[in-house]
C-alpha cells in the first residue's frame, strides 16, 4: 500500500472530524475539494472507483465556449465557458491547447428563425444552420472575448477557398467558417494533477480512491477496498458530486435512507471513437471539423495524439450505469464522417478504441437532447449534515463550479475565503517554458534522452517531467516497456508511488494513453503488469486477476478485444 494511503488512514483513525466531505472524484468533485482545501478547511474526498474514471474520463476532450449554446440563449454559460477556456490555456498549457475549428456550411439562410423559436420556449429539434446564422453566432462569440483576446477571431471562406484547405471535404459545401477553441490531451491526468497539487498545498485534507462513504443509522462510515474496517467520519457538510448518480446518493445518505422526491439529473449518453486512418488524419489539416449530421445533431472530428477522435452521440438514458459505445452508435458516427469526407474509406477495423459516458445534465423535458442545458447549479438538500449537490457542469467550467460550491460551504460554516484559483497554475503548467517546443529541448539537454521520450514527457507531465526524470535518473530509465512506446519501467514505478495507482487498469486507462491511442497489446500489458506486481507486492494470483480485469474492461467498455490485443503483437513483431 502506498505510504500516502497508509498515512491518510492513520490520520482518519486519529480524527474523523471534517469540515466537509466531497463524495465523487470526477472533475467537479475534485475541483470542489481543491478549492475547499485551499481555504484551510479539513476536507475528505471519497471516490468509490478510480479518480476521474466515470463521465470525467469520457468527454469529447474539448475545452470550449459552447458555440451552440448560443442557440439555446445561454449567453451567461457561453461567457463563463470562454473565460474558463482562456484560463485553462494559461494555467495548464501542457495539456490544454488551441484548436482551430472549421464548420462546413451547406446553405445560406437556414436556421435564421431557429433561435427565435428557442427563446419562445421551443424544445424541439433545431433546423440546419446556414451561413448567416453561423456568422451571427461567431460574431457574438468574438464579442464575448473582445477583451484580453488570446485566440484569433473567426474567418469565413467560400466553397473554393474551403476546398483548397480541405480538398477531401464533400463538394456540396458552399462555405466554411473557422474559429478557435481548445482541446485537452489527457483530462484524467489533469484531474490527478489537481489532487497532487492539493496534497502539497493543503496537506490537512485527504483524497481517497476505491473508497466509499456509507450511512449507518445516524453515523457515516468510510469503507475502503481491501479493508474490513469501517472508519467513523463526522462531516459538518457533504458535497454530493456523484454526477449521474446524484439522486441515488441523495437517497443513500438521507437519514433514514430514502428515494429522492423529484429527480434532479437527466442523463444523456455520449459515445466517441478513436480512429487510426492516415488519410482521414491528413484530410483534417490540423483542424477540428465541427458539423451537423442528417438529424441536425452536432458531430466532431479532430486530430488526437496521432489518431482521429470522432463523436458523438447524445442519447437519453433512464438510469445511471456504466455504458459503452454500442454497434449502432459506432455506425452512426462512421456514417456521419462519410457525409463530410465521402471519398475517404473508413472501416470498423480502423477503430482502435471507443469510449462512452453519461452526461449528468440538469433534469429536462426537452424532446431534443441538444436543447438540454449544459449549465450547472447547486441543489441543497436539508439534513444533518446538509448536502450540496453539484448538478450539471462540464469539463471546461470545473474551476468555476468548484469555486461556487466552496463559496456556499464557506457561508454555511461562517468562514471567509482565503484564496482563489483563477491565477493558480495546475500541475505541470507551473513554470512552463514559453513555446510548446521549448520543454522537450530542455529535457533533451538536461537528461540526454531520446527525442520521442522528451516529447512524451513534455506532453504528459509538463514541467513535472523534471521531477519524474530526477526520480528515474538512477533507475535504469533506458528500459522501455515496448518498442512502440517511450514509457519506461522506472516511469511506471513513479506513477504508482505518486499518482494514487491501485490497479493495472489505472495505469493502462488513465495514467497513460497506451489504451486510448491503440498502442496497448498483450505483450505491453504483461510488461506493465510485471513492474506493477513488483512495486505493489502482488502475488501471482492477484497479478493474474489484475491482468484479467484489464482485459475484461478493454473488451466490455472500450471495444478492444483479446483478439485485437494479440493481433497488435503480431503486427509489430
Amino acid at each position: 500500500m502506498p505510504s500516502f494511503r497508509e498515512d491518510a488512514l492513520r490520520r482518519i483513525r486519529h480524527d474523523g472530524d471534517f469540515d466537509a466531505v466531497v463524495i465523487g472524484g470526477g472533475i467537479n468533485g475534485i475541483a470542489a475539494y481543491r478549492d475547499l482545501a485551499l481555504q484551510g478547511l479539513r476536507v475528505l474526498l471519497v471516490e468509490r472507483n478510480d479518480f476521474s474514471s466515470g463521465c470525467s474520463a469520457a468527454p469529447s476532450r474539448m475545452i470550449h465556449g459552447g458555440l451552440r449554446y448560443l442557440e439555446n440563449g445561454e449567453f451567461g454559460l457561453v461567457a463563463e465557458s470562454l473565460r474558463e477556456r482562456d484560463a485553462l490555456l494559461r494555467l495548464a498549457p501542457h495539456m490544454v491547447h488551441p484548436l482551430p475549428t472549421t464548420i462546413p456550411i451547406f446553405s445560406t439562410f437556414s436556421g435564421l428563425f431557429n433561435a427565435a423559436a428557442t427563446f419562445a420556449g421551443s424544445g424541439g429539434k433545431p433546423a440546419s444552420r446556414g451561413a448567416l446564422a453561423i456568422k451571427a453566432g461567431l460574431l457574438l462569440y468574438d464579442f464575448v472575448t473582445r477583451k484580453n483576446r488570446i485566440l484569433p477571431r473567426h474567418a469565413f471562406r467560400g466553397a473554393s477557398g474551403t476546398l483548397q484547405h480541405w480538398p477531401d471535404l464533400t463538394p456540396e459545401i458552399r462555405y466554411s467558417a473557422t474559429y478557435y477553441d481548445a482541446w485537452i490531451s489527457q483530462p484524467e491526468r489533469l484531474a490527478l494533477e489537481l489532487l497532487i497539487d492539493t496534497r502539497a498545498d493543503a496537506p490537512q485534507s485527504i483524497a481517497l480512491n476505491y473508497a466509499e462513504l456509507v450511512r449507518i443509522g445516524d453515523e457515516y462510515r468510510l469503507r475502503l477496498e481491501g479493508m474490513d474496517e469501517a472508519l467513523p467520519i463526522r462531516p459538518r457538510i457533504v458535497v454530493n458530486a456523484t454526477g449521474a448518480w446524484i439522486d441515488e446518493t441523495i437517497g443513500a445518505l438521507a437519514a433514514p435512507p430514502a428515494e429522492t422526491a423529484k429527480p434532479t439529473v437527466s442523463g444523456t449518453k455520449g459515445s466517441h471513437l478513436i480512429i487510426a486512418n492516415e488519410a482521414l488524419l491528413k484530410a483534417l489539416n490540423g483542424h477540428m471539423i465541427f458539423f451537423e449530421n442528417d438529424d441536425n445533431r452536432v458531430c466532431i472530428l479532430f486530430p488526437y495524439l496521432g489518431r482521429v477522435l470522432a463523436g458523438s452521440t447524445d442519447i437519453k438514458v433512464d438510469r445511471p450505469e456504466r455504458v459503452r459505445c454500442e454497434p449502432e452508435e459506432r455506425d452512426y458516427i462512421l456514417d456521419a464522417i462519410r457525409q463530410v469526407f465521402p471519398q475517404i474509406a473508413i472501416t470498423h477495423s480502423d477503430i482502435v478504441f471507443s469510449f462512452s459516458g453519461i452526461r449528468p445534465l440538469p433534469r429536462s423535458d426537452a424532446a431534443f437532447t441538444g436543447r438540454i442545458s449544459r449549465s450547472h447549479f447547486i441543489h441543497r438538500v436539508a439534513g444533518d449534515p446538509p448536502q450540496l449537490c453539484m448538478i450539471g457542469g462540464k469539463w471546461t467550467t470545473f474551476r468555476a463550479f468548484g469555486e461556487q460550491v466552496t463559496d456556499e460551504v464557506l457561508a454555511f460554516l461562517g468562514r471567509r475565503r482565503l484564496t482563489g484559483t483563477m491565477e493558480r497554475p495546475i500541475g505541470g503548467g507551473r513554470n512552463f517554458p514559453t513555446g510548446a517546443s521549448s520543454l522537450p529541448a530542455l529535457l533533451l539537454e538536461e537528461f540526454s534522452i531520446a527525442g520521442d521520450r522528451a516529447e512524451h514527457l513534455a506532453l504528459a507531465y509538463g514541467s513535472r517531467a523534471f521531477d519524474l526524470m530526477g526520480f528515474c535518473r538512477d533507475r535504469a530509465d533506458d528500459v522501455r516497456l515496448s518498442e512502440k512506446s517511450p514509457i519506461t519501467a522506472a516511469e511506471v514505478v513513479w506513477l504508482i508511488r505518486f499518482e494514487h495507482v491501485r490497479h493495472l487498469t489505472d495505469l493502462a486507462l488513465r495514467r497513460t494513453t497506451l489504451a486510448i491511442t491503440g498502442v496497448i497489446d498483450a505483450d505491453l500489458i504483461d510488461a506493465i503488469l510485471a513492474v506493477a506486481a513488483r512495486e505493489l507486492g502482488w502475488p501471482a494470483t492477484q497479478a493474474a486477476a489484475e491482468r484479467q480485469r484489464l482485459i475484461h474492461e478493454l473488451e466490455t467498455f472500450y471495444g478492444v478485444t483479446p483478439a485485437m490485443l494479440q493481433h497488435r503483437c503480431k503486427e509489430n513483431a
